[in-house]
């Protein structure tokens, strides 16, 4: 049977997985694919809904009775985070409506334990899509953004409040975790899909042209240069292993939400990962 996986349609996954999902890596099952926003994924994951799939860390404590986090194949990085946009010069977000990508999104996450003390009016869950345009025009007052984003909102006439990764690696000295790599248990052999999925990077980083097709034809009518930033800035040593600092990043971050309440406490990432 194939192995079923869920990513996003991102060059960062696309770029990682394209040697899995076209079957060049050796000894790895045919899998089929599904791409979706990592709000639905982290969704479904919940209900079991995938063998390998790619969620938010800040999803982890809801995950981990039913999947082995996977020390690879994610997105980890310095220099990532998320922005939170407005379209002037506003200090604060007192009484703003904030349009987010998701709830159980790192992004979220990162600016809950951030806007502590801040009480905006309104949260609104938005499609990704849609967040820079709706500041834009005026339907919300800021917007919570990632990836791609990063490089594309001064088109929108948007300024950054806050970058999120600035502050969380001021505050912490430790890289961001984003996105995780989580196999069902029971369904798939964690130590072989984690050499499954390394054996994809490997591939991709010793032949990015391979790729490029496939990476192209999902990135949302984005143009070259910024596919081409967005993977050389979340396509990083993280990728191929968390390691250390790694799973000290996912520790803190789940660590510090859980004390302030806003998510269950949960065993270490690395108690509940295979890691070697």
């Amino acid at each position: 049977m194939a192995l079923s996986l869920a990513i996003s349609p991102c060059p960062n996954d696309t770029f990682v997985f394209d040697a899995l999902v076209h079957g060049r890596v050796p000894g790895a099952p045919a899998v089929e694919v599904t791409y979706a926003d990592v709000d639905v994924t982290n969704t479904a994951a919940e209900r079991g809904a995938f063998d390998l799939v790619k969620v938010s860390y800040a999803a982890l404590p809801w995950l981990l009775d039913d999947y082995h986090l996977l020390p690879c194949g994610g997105a980890l990085g310095r220099g990532c985070g998320p922005l939170v946009l407005t379209r002037g010069d506003r200090a604060d977000l007192s009484g703003a409506t904030v349009a987010v990508p998701g709830e159980r999104t790192t992004a979220y996450l990162l600016f809950r334990l951030w806007a502590a003390g801040q009480a905006p009016k309104r949260i609104e869950v938005v499609p990704f899509h849609e967040i820079m345009p709706g500041v834009a025009d005026g339907r919300y007052d800021a917007g919570l953004v990632i990836h791609e984003a990063r490089f594309t909102y001064p088109r929108h006439g948007l300024t950054a409040l806050v970058d999120l990764g600035e502050w969380w690696e001021g505050d912490t000295g430790l890289p961001i975790p984003l996105g995780a790599i989580l196999a069902r248990r029971g369904a798939v052999d964690p130590v072989e899909a984690a050499g499954w999925v390394r054996e994809s990077v490997r591939q991709a980083w010793a032949d990015p042209e391979a790729s490029r097709g496939y990476v192209l034809a999902h990135a949302q009518e984005m143009e070259p240069d910024v596919v081409d930033q967005h993977i050389g800035l979340y396509v990083n040593e993280f990728t191929a292993d968390l390691g250390e600092a790694g799973f000290a990043a996912v520790d803190a971050l789940l660590g510090r939400a859980a004390d302030a309440g806003l998510v269950p406490q949960t065993s270490s990432s690395r108690a509940t990962a295979w890691t070697s």
